[in-house]
């Protein structure tokens, strides 16, 4: 047995640019990286829930699943090396995680059977710009917004997002203030109000110009919208993608 799914996860992230090393690639990023945050937290708490894993939401999973589970000695030194660039026990605790987890599955497809992949978000959380950090106000620090994490409860009731792709994610990043839009009975296509116009992400994946949102949000509610926060935005982006992946499959 190689330790090459480890290897994969580690190589993803010895490649992230830690610590503010490229601004402009986090910040160009930061509705898309809000998202994959709250979708780790989702799936952190029914880890956590699952195998009774304390210290929600940032861990090593592995040692809650099975305690005797130890990597190669060439991998852990490579992860070792990796961790001391990291700053935060956060940092190094979930990516530790990731890295043993995915060896871990890999040798024993019983872990985690029937659960969402743990990691993913927030390895692609780290892809888009890096670190997260505390503020002395309670708020983790994203890079460019913050965010302050509720309950553990309340995420095992939130609906998961599945579709993490560039193709879903892409379609979140744009500047400033977004407001999401969509028919009241859910028929309607899924619409936007940024600070520069109003779009509407046709099926060909692509954000195009409309005039179909009123100008005022009475208005608004007369023509049969309803506003969507950003995971609900995501879900149907998510669903549109897919669709368009089955139709050109």
């Amino acid at each position: 047995m190689t330790d090459r799914e480890a290897s994969s996860v580690l190589n993803r992230l010895r490649a992230v640019e830690w610590m503010g090393d490229d601004w402009d690639h986090a910040f160009g990023h930061v509705k898309s990286r809000r998202v994959l945050f709250r979708e780790y937290l989702r799936r952190a708490a029914v880890w956590s829930q699952a195998y009774s894993v304390e210290g929600w939401p940032f861990f090593d999973v592995t040692g809650s699943v099975d305690p005797g589970f130890e990597l190669s000695p060439e991998i852990e030194a490579e992860l070792g090396d990796l961790l001391k660039r990291l700053t935060t026990d956060e940092l190094r605790d979930t990516c530790a995680g990731a890295v043993r987890l995915a060896e871990l599955q890999a040798k024993n497809p019983a872990v985690g059977a029937g659960l969402p992949d743990l990691y993913e978000p927030l390895v692609i959380f780290y892809e888009r710009g890096g670190e997260f950090a505390f503020d002395n106000a309670g708020f983790l620090d994203l890079t460019g917004v913050r965010y302050r994490p509720a309950s553990r409860e309340s995420y095992l009731s939130s609906p998961p997002v599945v579709e993490l792709g560039d193709a879903v994610l892409d379609a979140l990043d744009v500047a400033g203030r977004v407001t999401y839009y969509t028919a009241a009975d859910g028929q309607g296509p899924l619409l936007r109000r940024s600070v520069e116009r109003d779009e509407l992400f046709g099926r060909d994946l692509r954000w195009e110009t409309t005039d179909v949102i009123p100008a005022s949000e009475e208005l608004v509610k007369e023509a049969g919208l309803i506003e969507l926060d950003e995971l609900a935005a995501t879900r149907i982006i998510g669903a549109i993608v897919a669709a368009g992946a089955g139709t050109n499959g």
